[in-house]
């Protein structure tokens, strides 16, 4: 397991500097004062972070922890890639964004961080990095305050069934379960930004009956759960995007859930 960890921290590593570089991040924008988070979790969450102390999961190299920052939370971001928390501390104090940055895997996160949140908060293609949902969701129940709010927007893992390459179709490829034995790829470039060095990485699949699961076992209790036919990106080459930015299947092509919202209490 250490090895695929190991692969992954690299992997994330070497994204930091591309990301930062990518327009799909736009951090000459965001450092223009313009706030990285979408409609749906701005809709969902926005109007409760004022005041309240907020743990950003998988916070990559914080543009969103920093967005909630300027929203008026108390932000503290996570991530196990020390390139990714060393330019978020450098973007922190560039921008006189007060926040706190720890490198950190989430499964040892107790062991170097203390206290609790009124909110604990993670987005858009964290999942599937994540080898132990079980101990994911202990995780989140340790750092929520009685009474405190935890919400994801993510992929929606019935869209991960489907290969992202066919440029034609939906063509099911990929599992929808959870297996212990972690899927092997391979990329050149990332998601967001190109370039010829091809990286190995491994990411594991978590249904959705699995997500809930492991929160209510972890204590917590489900508020809602919002599926939207909807993606962040071109997750398949036959995507069209809308004038509201979002990407949808084309018209007459019918609707599948792309993006899920959860929210979730940890009793008082």
């Amino acid at each position: 397991m250490n090895d695929y960890l190991d692969a992954n921290r690299t992997l994330w590593n070497a994204w930091t500097q591309l990301h930062a570089e990518s327009p799909f991040y736009d951090l000459p924008g965001f450092k223009a004062g313009k706030s990285s988070l979408r409609r749906i979790e701005q809709a969902e969450l926005g109007d409760k972070v004022d005041g309240k102390t907020l743990l950003h999961l998988q916070c990559h190299y914080g543009q969103d922890t920093l967005s909630w920052a300027r929203k008026g939370a108390s932000v503290t971001g996570v991530d196990f890639s020390p390139e990714s928390i060393a330019l978020a501390g450098r973007l922190s104090e560039e921008l006189a964004i007060p926040a706190t940055f720890i490198c950190s895997d989430i499964a040892r996160l107790p062991d170097v961080l203390t206290g609790q949140f009124d909110i604990v908060f993670t987005s858009y293609g964290v999942l599937h990095w994540l080898s132990d949902l079980r101990r994911w969701g202990e995780v989140i129940a340790h750092f929520l305050k009685p009474g405190g709010v935890f919400y994801i927007v993510e992929d929606h893992p019935f869209m991960r069934v489907f290969h992202s390459s066919d440029p034609e179709r939906l063509t099911v490829g990929n599992p929808y379960f959870y297996s212990e034995e972690p899927y092997e790829a391979e990329m050149a470039g990332s998601y967001a930004s190109d370039t010829d060095e091809l990286r190995r990485f491994y990411l594991w699949d978590h249904s959705l009956g699995e997500v809930i699961t492991t929160l209510i076992d972890a204590g917590l209790r489900i508020e809602f759960l919002h599926e939207f036919p909807v993606a962040v990106r071109a997750k398949f080459p036959f995507l069209v995007q809308g004038d509201d930015g979002w990407w949808r299947l084309p018209p007459g092509e019918g609707e599948i859930p792309l993006l899920f919202s959860l929210q979730a209490r940890k009793p008082n």
